[in-house]
C-alpha cells in the first residue's frame, strides 16, 4: 500500500540546502520514493489557516520504504547539509 511523506520548511539560510536537495532526489528515488508535490508556496487555503511554509509531498511504496529512506545511512549524512539552512515538520502517512 502507497505511503506518503509530508514535509513542511521554513527556510532560514539556505546554505547546504541545495546539497541536501540534490542528496533527496537522489535517495528518495532510490527507496521507491517520487514527488507528489514540490516546494509548494502558492497553496489555496480552502479552509483553515497556512502558516506561509513551503510543502513537500513524497509518495512512497510503503511506510517500511519510508521507514528505510529515513533510517538510512546515507539520509542521515545528507541531513546534516540541512541543519542550521531550515526547520522542518515531518510526517509519514499510510494511502488507503
Amino acid at each position: 500500500m502507497a505511503a506518503y511523506l509530508f514535509v513542511q520548511i521554513k527556510m532560514t539560510s539556505g546554505k547546504g540546502w541545495p546539497e541536501y536537495r540534490a542528496a533527496v532526489d537522489t535517495l528518495a528515488e532510490k527507496f521507491g520514493g517520487r514527488y507528489i508535490v514540490r516546494g509548494a508556496v502558492e497553496i489555496e487555503v480552502l479552509e483553515g489557516t497556512h502558516d506561509g511554509r513551503r510543502l513537500v509531498v513524497f509518495e512512497f511504496p510503503s511506510m517500511e520504504a519510508i521507514h528505510a529512506f529515513w533510517h538510512s545511512p546515507e539520509y542521515v549524512a545528507a541531513k546534516k547539509f540541512r541543519e542550521g539552512a531550515a526547520d522542518l515538520d515531518v510526517w509519514a502517512v499510510p494511502g488507503v
